[in-house]
C-alpha cells in the first residue's frame, strides 16, 4: 500500500509557471505506475499525465508540450512542472498510484492523493 500526497500549487498569473510534487510513503514506490489528474469544479477528473513502470510518459493533448512530468525514485516522489500555464488548467490536481500498468482511466488507480490547488487567472 501507498500513501501518497501532493504540493505546490498556488495561484498563478496566465504565462506562469508552477512545479507539482508528489511524495510517497510506504514501501516499492518504483513498482507503482503513476499518474496525475486534474478536477475542475462540475467537472469530471481529467487525466492529465502518466509514467508506466519503464518510465515512459504519455500527456493529455491539452497539456502535451506545456507540462513535463518526471520521478525520483530515490526519493520516492513524481514532479509535474507546468509552463505556460492558461485559466483552463485552473483545477484541483491529485496524483494517483496503481500496480497495474499506466492509464488515463482515473478508474486503473487505486491510491490517490487529497490533491492542491491550481489557481490560473488571466
Amino acid at each position: 500500500q501507498v500513501q501518497l500526497e501532493e504540493s505546490g500549487g498556488g495561484l498563478v498569473q496566465a504565462g506562469g509557471s508552477l512545479i507539482l510534487s508528489c511524495t510517497a510513503s510506504g514501501r516499492s514506490f518504483s513498482s507503482y505506475a503513476m499518474g496525475w489528474f486534474r478536477q475542475a469544479p462540475g467537472k469530471e477528473r481529467e487525466f492529465v499525465a502518466a509514467i508506466s513502470w519503464t518510465g515512459d510518459w504519455t500527456y493529455a493533448d491539452s497539456v502535451k508540450g506545456r507540462f513535463t512530468g518526471s520521478r525520483d525514485n530515490a526519493k520516492n516522489t513524481m514532479y509535474l512542472q507546468m509552463n505556460s500555464l492558461k485559466p483552463e488548467d485552473t483545477a484541483v490536481y491529485h496524483c494517483a498510484a496503481t500496480r497495474g500498468p499506466s492509464s488515463r482511466d482515473p478508474r486503473a488507480y487505486a491510491y490517490w492523493g487529497q490533491g492542491t490547488q491550481v489557481t490560473v487567472s488571466s
